[in-house]
């Protein structure tokens, strides 16, 4: 491993491309990238359990709604201070979530929409949080794609300086030599066996972690249909990635523990 340490060619190498990143990015984008490097080496917040509460915290939501606009006003106007959203701490620290539900609620409230309608509305509101995401992969795969050529610009820098050094024997050259081509083998090994692998880490965490917002507009579009809350609520756990999808007698369990009140169902087949 000593044979790779080689400082001026590292300093080459990740100076520019981190200098790409500082001259392309904005500074929110910067801050995102940091944000997303480092949440790759915490544990997923994406469970089982999280979606319970979720499909819980639906039920709640749309039994107050369809309850009166007296009911549900308080909790989706000021979210953050609410009893209910308090309860199910994983979704309240997921401000973007919170936001789409309330946000959703609060217009259902105020106008009647019909269902196509807030089908589109909430795709573009999906899409744009997607768009806005993919940028932080995005930037990375660029970065990873740029890594071989710089590896070739120190390399060739480590050549016109061993020019300098064509008296000096044998050893020296040898050795310069050799540092100048292990600019190339960095390049090409931090591309592809780092930065690209870090990408595409991160675009399948912020993919995961995107899904509940499929599950909650489901969810939003069954109670914009008329559906009562039991089957808003089925449909929101069927849209649920099978990986953590509870069972339908884990969701009534969950919700009865919940404080739920509504009867029991049969078993869909």
């Amino acid at each position: 491993m000593h044979v790779l340490f080689q400082p001026i060619e590292l300093l080459i190498i990740l100076g520019a491309a981190i200098g790409s990143i500082v001259a392309s990015c904005s500074t929110n984008l910067i801050k995102s990238l940091i944000q997303n490097i480092m949440g790759i080496f915490l544990p997923s917040k994406i469970n089982k359990d999280f979606y319970l509460d979720l499909l819980r915290l639906l039920h709640d939501l749309i039994k107050l709604f369809t309850a009166g606009p007296q009911e549900i006003e308080k909790h989706i106007e000021n979210p953050h201070e609410s009893a209910l959203f308090q309860k199910f701490p994983l979704i309240a620290k997921n401000h973007h979530l919170v936001a789409f539900l309330c946000n959703t609620m609060t217009l259902q409230l105020s106008v009647s929409v019909e269902p196509h309608n807030l089908e589109d509305l909430l795709d573009t509101d999906i899409k744009t949080m997607h768009d806005e995401e993919e940028l932080v992969p995005k930037t990375l795969f660029r970065v990873a794609d740029a890594l071989p050529g710089l590896g070739i610009v120190a390399a060739v820098l480590g050549i016109v300086i061993t020019m300098g050094k064509l008296a000096q024997g044998k050893e020296t050259i040898g050795h310069s030599v050799a540092a100048a081509l292990i600019g190339t083998f960095l390049g090409v090994l931090l591309s592809y066996g780092f930065f690209q692998p870090l990408a595409a880490k991160i675009e399948n965490k912020l993919l995961e972690e995107g899904k509940c917002f499929g599950v909650a507009k489901a969810a939003l579009l069954a109670l914009a249909r008329g559906c009562n809350p039991k089957i808003c609520i089925e449909f929101a756990r069927r849209s649920i990635p099978t990986e953590h999808r509870p069972s339908f007698t884990e969701l009534e369990a969950a919700v009865r523990g919940s404080g739920g009140t509504a009867a029991p169902a049969k078993k869909a087949a």
